[in-house]
């Protein structure tokens, strides 16, 4: 009965629009005047800081390095004008960009806003980043993200390989695993596995997001306004707001998103164009690729979808999923060796060995075990060749010509598009099989040995 008390006072002030934003805008309504904000954008981040943790913490949560007091994970969230589509972008924290309000300006990694001026300085450089209107901010630290995680019944993440990397602590198998808060925490920090950096990292980020998303569904625990508002208060338990933002914006959003179907979010990474640029005492950042940025921040403003417009992700020809630099081949024909060679390949001409009759076909590559990524990387370089993985093989791919003729294309390796491609939630489960994971229960498990 109390529960369907609230349902209806909830509901009552929805209908009485004390509820901002609240309800889906009709297909039909006009849209907004010439120079209106459409739709409304949330910055979620989380913070890298140590403040208040004992050694114990520390080390229970593997974050035992210094902290830089800077956002760690940043993302842009945009709900439609009708409420019917959320995009979800990512900026990296290497991102270098001018801190907005000082005097002369300054420039620096994204991240470091939040050290100079905290939220308030974070979103107004966002805003001048993006030329967008930060509408709602919400943040949390290492326990308050754990506490979220738990507070909400755990997550549920998933890989289509094993992944482990000491210095969080991640060490689970290839599959779909239930995790809590710490297990949770280990899967969106982990940066030294392959691929190694920010922007895999990223992308485990949003699959955790969408598989979070589609958990709560599923529990049930964004089915109605009275739900949305229990999680939210759940959720305010360990996230901080704004002065703008209040338990109402928090289960609207969290309510509309459970009326959301996967394939109507969508989740990017800002385009990238220079992923090491150095900057004296800054360090190692990343330049944003001007054109599809403007573009990809273009679609928001105009509240479109950004998944399929090639002026923010172009589908070059001949796409391969890793960079050819890092791939060494062993050739035993002179003219393929060179044509490799020439596509980027890191090859070894092994012609001097050929074998003097050779297979019957078109060439055959090797390689080891797991490196089916580079194996088809390889394999578009060499239209119709046959693809073998040998037990104990070293780390080159060894390249066999056989009678047939041999073609050697060059490829395009783009990896905007290999790491934060825009795709919709129902697409970003693992191995791209369309589908949200389903939880199995019990921890992922989880190596205590590597503090960072």
């Amino acid at each position: 009965m109390r529960r369907l008390t609230l349902t209806l006072t909830l509901v009552s002030t929805l209908a009485l629009g004390s509820w901002p934003a609240a309800g889906a805008v009709s297909a039909d309504d006009p849209a907004p005047a010439a120079g209106a904000r459409r739709g409304t954008n949330w910055l979620v981040v989380g913070i890298d800081s140590r403040e208040g943790l004992s050694t114990a913490e520390k080390n229970r949560l593997n974050v035992g390095g210094k902290g830089c007091n800077c956002t760690d994970v940043m993302m842009l969230v945009h709900l439609s004008q009708d409420e019917r589509r959320a995009s979800i972008v990512s900026l990296p924290r290497d991102s270098y960009v001018a801190y907005a309000n000082t005097e002369p300006v300054r420039k620096g990694k994204i991240n470091g806003a939040y050290a100079l001026g905290r939220g308030p300085l974070t979103v107004a450089t966002v805003e001048q980043a993006t030329g967008l209107h930060i509408d709602h901010y919400l943040e949390t630290g290492f326990t308050g993200f754990e506490q979220a995680i738990n507070g909400l019944g755990g997550a549920v993440v998933c890989t289509d390989k094993p992944l482990k990397d000491e210095n969080s602590g991640l060490d689970i198998t290839a599959g779909v695993h239930h995790t809590d808060g710490r297990g949770t925490l280990r899967y969106v920090r982990a940066r030294h596995i392959n691929r190694p950096g920010d922007l895999g990292r990223v992308r485990r980020q949003q699959r955790m997001v969408s598989d979070l998303l589609a958990k709560l569904r599923a529990d049930g625990a964004l089915a109605d306004p009275a739900a949305a508002f229990t999680t939210a208060r759940k959720l305010l338990k360990s996230v901080r707001t704004d002065d703008r933002t209040g338990i109402w914006d928090v289960a609207h959003i969290g309510w509309t998103l459970g009326r959301m179907d996967p394939s109507r979010t969508e989740f990017a990474t800002v385009p990238i164009k220079e992923f090491d640029y150095r900057v004296p005492g800054v360090g190692s950042t990343l330049i944003w690729h001007e054109s599809r940025s403007r573009a990809l921040w273009a679609a928001l403003a105009a509240d479109r979808p950004f998944t399929g417009d090639t002026r923010v992700q172009p589908r070059p020809a001949n796409l391969v999923p890793t960079n050819p630099a890092g791939v060494k081949v062993r050739v035993d024909d002179a003219s393929v060796a060179e044509a490799l060679r020439a596509a980027h390949f890191v090859v070894t001409d092994t012609s001097s060995a050929a074998p003097a009759v050779r297979h019957s076909g078109p060439p055959l590559i090797r390689y080891a075990p797991g490196r089916e990524d580079d194996a088809a990387t390889l394999a578009m370089a060499l239209p119709g060749a046959r693809k073998e993985a040998v037990a104990q093989h070293d780390g080159f791919f060894d390249v066999l010509v056989g009678t047939a003729a041999v073609s050697v294309r060059k490829v395009t390796y783009d990896r905007n598009v290999a790491e934060g491609a825009p795709v919709t939630g129902d697409h970003l489960g693992c191995a791209g099989e369309g589908r949200p994971p389903t939880p199995v229960s019990g921890p992922a498990p989880a190596s205590d040995r590597a503090r960072q």
